[in-house]
Protein backbone atom coordinates (compact mmCIF):
# COMPACT_ATOMS: atom_id res chain seq x y z
CA UNK A 1 0.00 0.00 0.00
CA UNK A 2 1.06 3.53 -0.77
CA UNK A 3 -1.52 6.32 -0.66
CA UNK A 4 -1.02 10.05 -0.19
CA UNK A 5 -4.08 11.50 -1.88
CA UNK A 6 -5.57 13.20 1.21
CA UNK A 7 -4.32 15.95 3.51
CA UNK A 8 -4.16 13.71 6.58
CA UNK A 9 -1.84 11.11 5.04
CA UNK A 10 0.51 9.52 7.58
CA UNK A 11 3.40 11.77 8.68
CA UNK A 12 2.57 14.05 5.76
CA UNK A 13 4.30 11.51 3.50
CA UNK A 14 2.02 8.56 2.72
CA UNK A 15 0.02 5.72 4.25
CA UNK A 16 1.80 2.38 3.82
CA UNK A 17 0.10 -0.05 6.22
CA UNK A 18 -3.37 1.33 6.81
CA UNK A 19 -4.96 4.59 5.77
CA UNK A 20 -5.45 7.31 8.33
CA UNK A 21 -8.97 7.41 6.89
CA UNK A 22 -9.45 3.78 7.95
CA UNK A 23 -8.87 2.27 4.50
CA UNK A 24 -7.25 -1.16 4.67
CA UNK A 25 -4.14 -2.22 2.80
CA UNK A 26 -6.33 -4.58 0.75
CA UNK A 27 -8.78 -1.87 -0.28
CA UNK A 28 -5.96 0.54 -1.13
CA UNK A 29 -4.41 -2.01 -3.49
CA UNK A 30 -7.77 -2.87 -5.03
CA UNK A 31 -8.33 0.82 -5.70
CA UNK A 32 -4.97 0.97 -7.48
CA UNK A 33 -5.97 -2.05 -9.56
CA UNK A 34 -9.30 -0.47 -10.45
CA UNK A 35 -7.56 2.71 -11.59
CA UNK A 36 -5.23 0.52 -13.65
CA UNK A 37 -8.05 -1.16 -15.53
CA UNK A 38 -9.86 2.15 -16.07
CA UNK A 39 -6.87 3.26 -18.13
CA UNK A 40 -7.40 0.20 -20.30
CA UNK A 41 -11.03 1.20 -20.83
CA UNK A 42 -9.89 4.73 -21.70
CA UNK A 43 -7.48 3.31 -24.31
CA UNK A 44 -10.28 1.64 -26.24
CA UNK A 45 -13.10 4.07 -25.48
CA UNK A 46 -11.28 7.08 -26.95
CA UNK A 47 -11.36 5.25 -30.27
CA UNK A 48 -14.98 4.20 -29.75
CA UNK A 49 -15.91 7.83 -29.02
CA UNK A 50 -14.22 8.98 -32.25
CA UNK A 51 -16.56 6.70 -34.20
CA UNK A 52 -19.71 7.38 -32.18
CA UNK A 53 -19.62 3.91 -30.61
CA UNK A 54 -19.30 4.97 -26.98
CA UNK A 55 -22.29 4.44 -24.72
CA UNK A 56 -23.73 5.92 -21.54
CA UNK A 57 -23.10 2.72 -19.57
CA UNK A 58 -19.34 3.02 -20.05
CA UNK A 59 -19.33 6.75 -19.33
CA UNK A 60 -21.32 6.29 -16.10
CA UNK A 61 -19.10 3.42 -15.00
CA UNK A 62 -15.99 5.56 -15.43
CA UNK A 63 -17.52 8.31 -13.29
CA UNK A 64 -18.67 5.97 -10.55
CA UNK A 65 -15.44 3.97 -10.43
CA UNK A 66 -13.27 7.09 -10.19
CA UNK A 67 -15.58 8.56 -7.55
CA UNK A 68 -15.45 5.35 -5.52
CA UNK A 69 -11.69 5.79 -5.03
CA UNK A 70 -12.07 9.27 -3.50
CA UNK A 71 -11.15 9.43 0.19
CA UNK A 72 -13.89 8.25 2.59
CA UNK A 73 -16.28 6.98 -0.08
CA UNK A 74 -16.01 3.20 -0.10
CA UNK A 75 -14.22 0.87 2.33
CA UNK A 76 -15.55 -2.45 1.00
CA UNK A 77 -13.06 -4.84 -0.62
CA UNK A 78 -15.93 -6.84 -2.12
CA UNK A 79 -17.32 -3.73 -3.80
CA UNK A 80 -13.97 -3.02 -5.43
CA UNK A 81 -13.57 -6.62 -6.59
CA UNK A 82 -16.98 -6.35 -8.25
CA UNK A 83 -16.02 -3.04 -9.87
CA UNK A 84 -12.74 -4.50 -11.16
CA UNK A 85 -14.53 -7.47 -12.70
CA UNK A 86 -17.06 -5.09 -14.26
CA UNK A 87 -14.19 -2.95 -15.56
CA UNK A 88 -12.58 -5.92 -17.30
CA UNK A 89 -15.93 -6.84 -18.85
CA UNK A 90 -16.61 -3.28 -20.05
CA UNK A 91 -13.10 -2.92 -21.43
CA UNK A 92 -13.46 -6.09 -23.49
CA UNK A 93 -16.94 -5.13 -24.65
CA UNK A 94 -15.66 -1.79 -25.96
CA UNK A 95 -12.79 -3.51 -27.76
CA UNK A 96 -15.11 -6.14 -29.23
CA UNK A 97 -17.46 -3.42 -30.48
CA UNK A 98 -14.56 -1.80 -32.34
CA UNK A 99 -13.53 -5.09 -33.89
CA UNK A 100 -17.10 -5.89 -34.90
CA UNK A 101 -17.25 -2.55 -36.70
CA UNK A 102 -13.97 -3.25 -38.53
CA UNK A 103 -12.12 -0.55 -36.59
CA UNK A 104 -8.51 -1.09 -35.57
CA UNK A 105 -8.29 -0.02 -31.88
CA UNK A 106 -4.71 1.25 -32.32
CA UNK A 107 -4.98 2.85 -35.76
CA UNK A 108 -3.82 6.44 -35.80
CA UNK A 109 -2.22 6.25 -32.37
CA UNK A 110 1.35 7.10 -31.57
CA UNK A 111 3.25 3.80 -31.85
CA UNK A 112 5.29 4.31 -28.69
CA UNK A 113 2.16 5.10 -26.66
CA UNK A 114 0.47 2.01 -28.05
CA UNK A 115 3.40 -0.13 -26.95
CA UNK A 116 3.32 1.48 -23.50
CA UNK A 117 -0.39 0.82 -23.13
CA UNK A 118 0.02 -2.78 -24.19
CA UNK A 119 2.84 -3.44 -21.76
CA UNK A 120 1.40 -1.47 -18.86
CA UNK A 121 -2.32 -2.04 -19.13
CA UNK A 122 -3.61 -4.73 -21.38
CA UNK A 123 -1.34 -7.73 -20.71
CA UNK A 124 -0.25 -10.19 -23.38
CA UNK A 125 -3.00 -12.69 -22.69
CA UNK A 126 -5.82 -10.14 -23.16
CA UNK A 127 -4.65 -8.19 -26.22
CA UNK A 128 -5.54 -10.98 -28.61
CA UNK A 129 -9.15 -11.03 -27.43
CA UNK A 130 -8.90 -13.97 -25.05
CA UNK A 131 -10.81 -13.77 -21.79
CA UNK A 132 -9.59 -11.47 -19.05
CA UNK A 133 -7.61 -13.04 -16.21
CA UNK A 134 -9.00 -12.78 -12.73
CA UNK A 135 -7.70 -9.92 -10.65
CA UNK A 136 -5.36 -12.12 -8.61
CA UNK A 137 -3.52 -13.12 -11.78
CA UNK A 138 -3.19 -9.51 -12.87
CA UNK A 139 -1.80 -8.56 -9.48
CA UNK A 140 0.72 -11.39 -9.36
CA UNK A 141 1.86 -10.71 -12.93
CA UNK A 142 2.68 -7.15 -12.09
CA UNK A 143 4.33 -7.89 -8.77
CA UNK A 144 6.43 -10.67 -10.28
CA UNK A 145 7.64 -8.27 -12.95
CA UNK A 146 8.26 -5.49 -10.40
CA UNK A 147 5.70 -3.40 -12.25
CA UNK A 148 3.91 -1.64 -9.44
CA UNK A 149 0.58 -0.41 -10.76
CA UNK A 150 0.11 2.13 -7.99
CA UNK A 151 1.53 5.56 -7.31
CA UNK A 152 5.16 4.49 -7.04
CA UNK A 153 5.18 2.91 -10.50
CA UNK A 154 6.35 6.31 -11.76
CA UNK A 155 9.94 6.61 -10.59
CA UNK A 156 10.61 10.25 -11.48
CA UNK A 157 9.32 12.29 -8.53
CA UNK A 158 8.30 15.34 -10.56
CA UNK A 159 6.51 13.34 -13.25
CA UNK A 160 4.82 11.30 -10.52
CA UNK A 161 3.72 14.51 -8.81
CA UNK A 162 2.14 15.86 -11.98
CA UNK A 163 0.47 12.55 -12.83
CA UNK A 164 -1.03 12.27 -9.36
CA UNK A 165 -2.15 15.91 -9.31
CA UNK A 166 -3.92 15.25 -12.62
CA UNK A 167 -5.38 11.97 -11.33
CA UNK A 168 -6.75 13.52 -8.15
CA UNK A 169 -8.21 16.43 -10.09
CA UNK A 170 -10.02 13.94 -12.33
CA UNK A 171 -11.31 12.05 -9.29
CA UNK A 172 -12.81 15.28 -8.00
CA UNK A 173 -14.24 16.01 -11.44
CA UNK A 174 -15.81 12.54 -11.54
CA UNK A 175 -17.54 13.20 -8.21
CA UNK A 176 -19.19 16.38 -9.45
CA UNK A 177 -19.97 14.91 -12.88
CA UNK A 178 -21.56 11.91 -11.12
CA UNK A 179 -24.00 14.15 -9.23
CA UNK A 180 -24.90 16.04 -12.40
CA UNK A 181 -25.34 12.80 -14.36
CA UNK A 182 -27.74 11.43 -11.75
CA UNK A 183 -29.92 14.47 -12.44
CA UNK A 184 -29.70 14.02 -16.21
CA UNK A 185 -26.96 16.55 -16.97
CA UNK A 186 -23.67 15.67 -18.66
CA UNK A 187 -21.21 16.86 -21.29
CA UNK A 188 -19.15 14.75 -23.66
CA UNK A 189 -16.17 17.07 -23.17
CA UNK A 190 -15.83 15.88 -19.58
CA UNK A 191 -15.63 12.21 -20.59
CA UNK A 192 -13.20 12.98 -23.40
CA UNK A 193 -10.88 14.79 -21.03
CA UNK A 194 -11.00 12.04 -18.41
CA UNK A 195 -10.01 9.42 -20.97
CA UNK A 196 -7.23 11.61 -22.32
CA UNK A 197 -6.06 12.40 -18.80
CA UNK A 198 -6.00 8.75 -17.73
CA UNK A 199 -3.91 7.84 -20.77
CA UNK A 200 -1.56 10.75 -20.07
CA UNK A 201 -0.63 9.15 -16.75
CA UNK A 202 0.98 6.23 -18.62
CA UNK A 203 2.48 8.21 -21.50
CA UNK A 204 6.23 8.43 -20.92
CA UNK A 205 6.59 10.73 -23.93
CA UNK A 206 4.87 13.65 -22.21
CA UNK A 207 7.16 16.30 -20.76
CA UNK A 208 6.66 18.11 -17.46
CA UNK A 209 5.34 21.09 -19.41
CA UNK A 210 2.86 18.85 -21.24
CA UNK A 211 1.59 17.45 -17.95
CA UNK A 212 1.44 20.90 -16.35
CA UNK A 213 -0.75 22.11 -19.21
CA UNK A 214 -3.00 19.07 -18.74
CA UNK A 215 -3.29 19.81 -15.02
CA UNK A 216 -4.44 23.36 -15.77
CA UNK A 217 -6.82 22.05 -18.44
CA UNK A 218 -8.22 19.74 -15.77
CA UNK A 219 -9.02 22.86 -13.76
CA UNK A 220 -10.71 24.46 -16.75
CA UNK A 221 -12.86 21.38 -17.36
CA UNK A 222 -13.50 21.38 -13.61
CA UNK A 223 -15.09 24.84 -13.85
CA UNK A 224 -17.30 23.53 -16.65
CA UNK A 225 -18.25 20.47 -14.58
CA UNK A 226 -19.20 22.54 -11.55
CA UNK A 227 -21.21 24.86 -13.81
CA UNK A 228 -23.16 21.88 -15.16
CA UNK A 229 -23.82 20.59 -11.65
CA UNK A 230 -24.97 24.06 -10.59
CA UNK A 231 -27.43 24.03 -13.50
CA UNK A 232 -28.59 20.52 -12.56
CA UNK A 233 -29.28 21.55 -8.97
CA UNK A 234 -30.97 24.88 -9.69
CA UNK A 235 -33.05 23.53 -12.59
CA UNK A 236 -34.46 20.79 -10.38
CA UNK A 237 -34.67 22.49 -7.00
CA UNK A 238 -34.60 26.25 -7.66
CA UNK A 239 -31.94 28.80 -6.79
CA UNK A 240 -30.82 28.65 -3.15
CA UNK A 241 -32.31 31.45 -1.06
CA UNK A 242 -30.85 33.20 1.99
CA UNK A 243 -32.25 31.00 4.73
CA UNK A 244 -32.14 30.69 8.50
CA UNK A 245 -31.32 27.03 9.10
CA UNK A 246 -32.56 25.42 12.29
CA UNK A 247 -29.99 23.61 14.46
CA UNK A 248 -32.34 22.18 17.06
CA UNK A 249 -34.46 19.01 17.13
CA UNK A 250 -38.12 18.07 17.49
CA UNK A 251 -39.84 15.26 19.39
CA UNK A 252 -40.45 13.04 16.36
CA UNK A 253 -38.17 10.21 15.27
CA UNK A 254 -35.80 11.24 12.51
CA UNK A 255 -33.60 10.20 9.60
CA UNK A 256 -30.24 11.89 9.12
CA UNK A 257 -28.95 12.31 5.56
CA UNK A 258 -25.29 13.02 4.95
CA UNK A 259 -23.05 13.33 1.91
CA UNK A 260 -23.78 15.48 -1.15
CA UNK A 261 -26.49 13.91 -3.32
CA UNK A 262 -29.55 16.13 -3.81
CA UNK A 263 -31.56 13.54 -5.73
CA UNK A 264 -31.33 11.21 -2.74
CA UNK A 265 -32.51 14.14 -0.62
CA UNK A 266 -35.49 14.66 -2.89
CA UNK A 267 -36.52 10.99 -2.86
CA UNK A 268 -36.12 10.71 0.90
CA UNK A 269 -38.28 13.78 1.56
CA UNK A 270 -41.02 12.51 -0.76
CA UNK A 271 -41.07 9.04 0.79
CA UNK A 272 -41.08 10.28 4.41
CA UNK A 273 -43.90 12.79 3.87
CA UNK A 274 -46.84 11.94 6.12
CA UNK A 275 -45.00 9.15 7.96
CA UNK A 276 -44.36 11.05 11.19
CA UNK A 277 -40.61 10.82 10.57
CA UNK A 278 -38.56 14.01 10.39
CA UNK A 279 -35.55 14.55 8.12
CA UNK A 280 -32.33 16.31 9.12
CA UNK A 281 -29.23 17.14 7.10
CA UNK A 282 -25.68 16.51 8.21
CA UNK A 283 -22.30 17.71 6.96
CA UNK A 284 -22.28 18.76 3.31
CA UNK A 285 -26.04 18.23 2.98
CA UNK A 286 -26.63 21.39 5.04
CA UNK A 287 -27.09 23.56 1.88
CA UNK A 288 -30.19 21.51 0.97
CA UNK A 289 -32.00 23.62 3.56
CA UNK A 290 -31.78 26.65 1.23
CA UNK A 291 -33.33 25.10 -1.91
CA UNK A 292 -36.97 26.21 -2.45
CA UNK A 293 -38.08 22.75 -3.62
CA UNK A 294 -36.99 21.20 -0.31
CA UNK A 295 -38.23 23.98 1.95
CA UNK A 296 -41.85 23.11 1.15
CA UNK A 297 -41.66 19.92 3.25
CA UNK A 298 -42.87 20.54 6.81
CA UNK A 299 -41.03 17.51 8.14
CA UNK A 300 -37.68 18.82 6.91
CA UNK A 301 -36.44 20.14 10.24
CA UNK A 302 -32.93 21.52 9.66
CA UNK A 303 -29.31 20.53 10.20
CA UNK A 304 -27.95 18.19 12.87
CA UNK A 305 -24.35 18.34 14.00
CA UNK A 306 -21.28 19.56 12.20
CA UNK A 307 -18.46 18.36 10.01
CA UNK A 308 -17.91 14.82 8.70
CA UNK A 309 -15.16 13.93 11.16
CA UNK A 310 -17.47 14.32 14.18
CA UNK A 311 -19.93 11.73 12.94
CA UNK A 312 -19.01 8.94 15.36
CA UNK A 313 -20.24 11.00 18.28
CA UNK A 314 -23.08 12.72 16.45
CA UNK A 315 -24.46 9.64 14.68
CA UNK A 316 -24.63 7.79 17.99
CA UNK A 317 -26.62 10.62 19.60
CA UNK A 318 -28.97 11.01 16.65
CA UNK A 319 -30.70 7.72 17.64
CA UNK A 320 -32.37 7.25 14.25
CA UNK A 321 -31.05 5.79 10.99
CA UNK A 322 -28.42 7.58 8.92
CA UNK A 323 -28.23 7.60 5.11
CA UNK A 324 -24.76 8.14 3.61
CA UNK A 325 -25.16 9.30 0.02
CA UNK A 326 -21.48 10.01 -0.74
CA UNK A 327 -18.32 10.80 1.18
CA UNK A 328 -17.34 11.44 3.84
CA UNK A 329 -18.11 8.23 5.73
CA UNK A 330 -15.96 7.39 8.74
CA UNK A 331 -15.60 3.73 9.81
CA UNK A 332 -18.61 3.48 12.14
CA UNK A 333 -18.90 2.35 15.74
CA UNK A 334 -20.64 -0.95 16.46
CA UNK A 335 -23.24 0.97 18.46
CA UNK A 336 -24.88 2.45 15.36
CA UNK A 337 -23.75 0.40 12.36
CA UNK A 338 -27.10 -1.44 12.44
CA UNK A 339 -28.82 1.86 11.56
CA UNK A 340 -26.24 3.06 9.02
CA UNK A 341 -27.30 2.87 5.38
CA UNK A 342 -25.20 3.48 2.28
CA UNK A 343 -26.26 4.08 -1.29
CA UNK A 344 -24.81 4.74 -4.74
CA UNK A 345 -21.00 4.31 -4.73
CA UNK A 346 -20.68 4.43 -0.92
CA UNK A 347 -19.78 1.17 0.78
CA UNK A 348 -18.89 -0.18 4.20
CA UNK A 349 -19.09 -3.83 5.21
CA UNK A 350 -21.83 -4.27 7.81
CA UNK A 351 -23.89 -1.27 6.70
CA UNK A 352 -27.10 -1.87 4.73
CA UNK A 353 -26.82 -0.79 1.10
CA UNK A 354 -29.77 0.70 -0.82
CA UNK A 355 -29.57 0.20 -4.59
CA UNK A 356 -31.32 2.22 -7.28
CA UNK A 357 -33.53 0.58 -9.89
CA UNK A 358 -32.85 0.95 -13.61
CA UNK A 359 -34.57 4.36 -13.57
CA UNK A 360 -32.51 5.68 -10.67
CA UNK A 361 -35.32 5.37 -8.12
CA UNK A 362 -34.58 4.15 -4.61
CA UNK A 363 -36.83 2.50 -2.06
CA UNK A 364 -36.12 3.94 1.39
CA UNK A 365 -38.97 2.12 3.13
CA UNK A 366 -36.59 -0.01 5.21
CA UNK A 367 -34.96 3.13 6.62
CA UNK A 368 -38.33 4.76 7.27
CA UNK A 369 -39.71 1.70 9.11
CA UNK A 370 -36.63 1.52 11.29
CA UNK A 371 -36.88 5.24 12.04
CA UNK A 372 -40.44 4.88 13.30
CA UNK A 373 -39.19 2.61 16.07
CA UNK A 374 -36.35 4.83 17.29
CA UNK A 375 -36.18 7.64 19.82
CA UNK A 376 -36.04 11.28 18.69
CA UNK A 377 -32.56 12.74 18.25
CA UNK A 378 -30.68 14.02 21.26
CA UNK A 379 -30.34 17.78 21.24
CA UNK A 380 -26.77 18.84 20.34
CA UNK A 381 -27.33 22.58 20.02
CA UNK A 382 -30.03 25.11 19.32
CA UNK A 383 -30.41 28.30 17.37
CA UNK A 384 -30.06 29.07 13.67
CA UNK A 385 -27.38 29.82 11.10
CA UNK A 386 -27.60 31.52 7.72
CA UNK A 387 -27.08 29.77 4.40
CA UNK A 388 -28.16 30.00 0.80
CA UNK A 389 -25.81 32.67 -0.57
CA UNK A 390 -25.03 31.02 -3.90
CA UNK A 391 -24.31 33.24 -6.87
CA UNK A 392 -27.95 34.03 -7.70
CA UNK A 393 -28.66 35.31 -4.19
CA UNK A 394 -25.36 37.14 -3.86
CA UNK A 395 -25.65 38.82 -7.24
CA UNK A 396 -29.20 39.95 -6.49
CA UNK A 397 -27.61 42.37 -4.00
CA UNK A 398 -24.49 43.03 -6.10
CA UNK A 399 -25.19 46.77 -6.25
CA UNK A 400 -25.40 46.86 -2.47
CA UNK A 401 -22.10 44.98 -2.17
CA UNK A 402 -20.34 47.24 -4.69
CA UNK A 403 -21.59 50.34 -2.88
CA UNK A 404 -20.40 48.94 0.45
CA UNK A 405 -16.92 48.45 -1.02
CA UNK A 406 -16.83 51.88 -2.66
CA UNK A 407 -17.92 53.71 0.48
CA UNK A 408 -15.44 51.81 2.65
CA UNK A 409 -17.89 49.69 4.65
CA UNK A 410 -16.33 46.51 3.21
CA UNK A 411 -12.56 46.55 2.85
CA UNK A 412 -12.06 42.99 1.61
CA UNK A 413 -13.63 39.61 0.92
CA UNK A 414 -11.81 36.51 2.11
CA UNK A 415 -12.60 33.22 0.37
CA UNK A 416 -12.37 30.52 3.05
CA UNK A 417 -13.70 27.55 1.08
CA UNK A 418 -12.73 23.88 0.96
CA UNK A 419 -12.67 21.01 3.41
CA UNK A 420 -12.64 20.41 7.13
CA UNK A 421 -10.66 17.68 8.86
CA UNK A 422 -9.60 16.22 12.19
CA UNK A 423 -6.24 17.89 12.71
CA UNK A 424 -5.92 20.24 15.65
CA UNK A 425 -4.12 22.64 13.30
CA UNK A 426 -7.47 23.36 11.65
CA UNK A 427 -8.41 25.48 14.65
CA UNK A 428 -6.34 28.03 12.73
CA UNK A 429 -9.36 28.70 10.49
CA UNK A 430 -11.63 29.43 13.46
CA UNK A 431 -9.07 31.79 14.93
CA UNK A 432 -8.51 33.43 11.55
CA UNK A 433 -12.25 34.08 11.12
CA UNK A 434 -12.53 35.49 14.65
CA UNK A 435 -9.63 37.87 14.15
CA UNK A 436 -10.68 39.24 10.78
CA UNK A 437 -11.41 42.99 10.88
CA UNK A 438 -15.07 43.90 11.21
CA UNK A 439 -15.09 45.40 7.71
CA UNK A 440 -14.26 42.08 6.01
CA UNK A 441 -16.68 39.46 4.64
CA UNK A 442 -16.04 35.70 4.42
CA UNK A 443 -17.11 33.87 1.24
CA UNK A 444 -17.31 30.15 1.93
CA UNK A 445 -18.36 26.81 0.45
CA UNK A 446 -17.71 23.22 1.48
CA UNK A 447 -17.41 21.71 4.93
CA UNK A 448 -14.54 24.07 5.84
CA UNK A 449 -17.31 26.44 6.95
CA UNK A 450 -17.99 24.34 10.04
CA UNK A 451 -14.90 25.90 11.59
CA UNK A 452 -16.60 29.31 11.70
CA UNK A 453 -20.18 29.25 10.37
CA UNK A 454 -21.66 29.25 13.87
CA UNK A 455 -19.68 32.30 14.98
CA UNK A 456 -21.68 35.49 15.45
CA UNK A 457 -19.68 37.86 13.27
CA UNK A 458 -22.57 40.23 12.61
CA UNK A 459 -23.43 42.12 9.43
CA UNK A 460 -22.22 45.03 7.34
CA UNK A 461 -25.09 47.17 6.12
CA UNK A 462 -27.44 44.18 6.16
CA UNK A 463 -24.89 41.88 4.47
CA UNK A 464 -23.92 38.90 6.70
CA UNK A 465 -20.17 38.71 7.30
CA UNK A 466 -20.30 34.99 6.43
CA UNK A 467 -21.80 34.31 3.00
CA UNK A 468 -22.21 30.55 2.61
CA UNK A 469 -22.53 29.54 -1.06
CA UNK A 470 -23.17 25.86 -0.25
CA UNK A 471 -21.32 22.60 -0.90
CA UNK A 472 -17.71 22.29 -2.06
CA UNK A 473 -18.91 22.13 -5.68
CA UNK A 474 -20.63 25.47 -5.08
CA UNK A 475 -17.18 27.03 -5.08
CA UNK A 476 -18.31 27.69 -8.63
CA UNK A 477 -20.65 30.30 -7.14
CA UNK A 478 -17.69 32.07 -5.57
CA UNK A 479 -16.01 32.20 -8.99
CA UNK A 480 -19.15 33.68 -10.58
CA UNK A 481 -19.45 36.26 -7.80
CA UNK A 482 -15.80 37.29 -8.21
CA UNK A 483 -16.14 37.56 -11.99
CA UNK A 484 -19.29 39.70 -11.71
CA UNK A 485 -17.62 41.95 -9.14
CA UNK A 486 -14.67 42.38 -11.50
CA UNK A 487 -17.12 43.50 -14.20
CA UNK A 488 -18.84 45.89 -11.79
CA UNK A 489 -15.51 47.47 -10.86
CA UNK A 490 -14.44 47.47 -14.53
CA UNK A 491 -11.35 45.37 -13.80
CA UNK A 492 -9.67 43.19 -16.42
CA UNK A 493 -7.77 41.09 -13.88
CA UNK A 494 -9.68 39.12 -11.23
CA UNK A 495 -6.62 39.45 -8.98
CA UNK A 496 -7.15 43.21 -8.73
CA UNK A 497 -10.35 42.67 -6.74
CA UNK A 498 -10.34 43.17 -2.96
CA UNK A 499 -10.54 39.38 -2.59
CA UNK A 500 -8.09 37.09 -0.77
CA UNK A 501 -8.00 33.28 -0.80
CA UNK A 502 -7.33 31.23 2.34
CA UNK A 503 -8.25 27.70 1.23
CA UNK A 504 -8.43 24.52 3.32
CA UNK A 505 -8.18 21.16 1.60
CA UNK A 506 -8.63 17.51 2.56
CA UNK A 507 -9.56 15.31 -0.39
CA UNK A 508 -9.65 15.16 -4.17
CA UNK A 509 -12.69 17.35 -4.80
CA UNK A 510 -10.79 20.16 -3.09
CA UNK A 511 -7.87 19.44 -5.43
CA UNK A 512 -10.17 20.07 -8.39
CA UNK A 513 -11.46 23.30 -6.82
CA UNK A 514 -7.86 24.48 -6.43
CA UNK A 515 -7.02 23.57 -10.04
CA UNK A 516 -10.17 25.37 -11.18
CA UNK A 517 -9.06 28.56 -9.44
CA UNK A 518 -5.61 28.27 -10.97
CA UNK A 519 -7.07 27.73 -14.45
CA UNK A 520 -8.91 31.04 -14.04
CA UNK A 521 -5.65 32.77 -13.24
CA UNK A 522 -6.30 33.32 -9.53
CA UNK A 523 -3.06 34.03 -7.70
CA UNK A 524 -1.81 34.51 -4.13
CA UNK A 525 -3.73 31.57 -2.66
CA UNK A 526 -2.84 30.48 0.86
CA UNK A 527 -3.34 26.73 1.23
CA UNK A 528 -3.47 24.57 4.34
CA UNK A 529 -3.37 23.22 6.91
CA UNK A 530 -0.45 21.50 5.13
CA UNK A 531 0.68 21.26 1.54
CA UNK A 532 -0.15 18.11 -0.46
CA UNK A 533 2.39 15.33 0.00
CA UNK A 534 2.05 14.51 -3.69
CA UNK A 535 3.41 17.90 -4.78
CA UNK A 536 7.17 17.54 -5.29
CA UNK A 537 9.55 20.40 -4.38
CA UNK A 538 10.11 21.24 -8.04
CA UNK A 539 6.38 21.19 -8.75
CA UNK A 540 5.80 23.43 -5.73
CA UNK A 541 8.33 25.88 -7.16
CA UNK A 542 6.34 25.98 -10.39
CA UNK A 543 3.12 26.74 -8.48
CA UNK A 544 4.87 29.44 -6.47
CA UNK A 545 6.44 31.02 -9.55
CA UNK A 546 3.26 31.00 -11.64
CA UNK A 547 0.58 31.56 -9.01
CA UNK A 548 2.34 32.59 -5.78
CA UNK A 549 0.71 29.75 -3.83
CA UNK A 550 1.91 29.64 -0.22
CA UNK A 551 1.29 27.38 2.78
CA UNK A 552 -0.55 28.96 5.66
CA UNK A 553 1.58 29.92 8.66
CA UNK A 554 0.27 31.79 11.71
CA UNK A 555 -2.99 33.68 11.85
CA UNK A 556 -1.13 36.93 12.41
CA UNK A 557 1.32 36.46 9.54
CA UNK A 558 -1.35 35.35 7.09
CA UNK A 559 -3.69 38.13 8.19
CA UNK A 560 -1.02 40.71 7.37
CA UNK A 561 -0.24 39.06 4.03
CA UNK A 562 -3.82 38.46 2.86
CA UNK A 563 -5.30 41.77 3.98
Amino acid sequence: MFCYQCEETAKGEGCTKKGVCGKSNEVANLQDELMYVLKGIAFYNTKAREHGLNDEKTDRFMLDALFATVTNVNFSADDFRDMINDAFSIRDQVKDKLVQNNIDPVEGRDISLTDQIKSKLLHKNTIDGSSSPDIATVTSQNLDNNENIGVLATKDEDVRSLRELLTYGMKGMAAYAHHAHVLGYSDDEIFKFMERGLLATVDDNLSADDLTNLVLECGSIGVKTMSILDEAHTSNYGNPEPTEINLGVRDNPGILISGHDMKDMEQLLKQTEGTGVDVYTHGEMLPANAYPEFKKYDHFVGNYGGSWWKQKEEFEKFNGPILMTTNCIVPPKDTYINRLYTTSIVGYDGATHIKADENGNKDFSQIIEQAKNTNPPQQLEEGKIMGGFAHNAALSVADKIVDAVKNGQISRFVVMAGCDGRKKEREYYTDFAKQLPEDTVILTAGCAKYRYNKLDLGEIGGIPRILDAGQCNDSYSLVVIAQKLAEAFELDDINELPVSYNIAWYEQKAVLVLLSLLSLGVKNITLGPSLPAFVSPNMLNVLVDKFNIAPNSTVEEDMEKLL
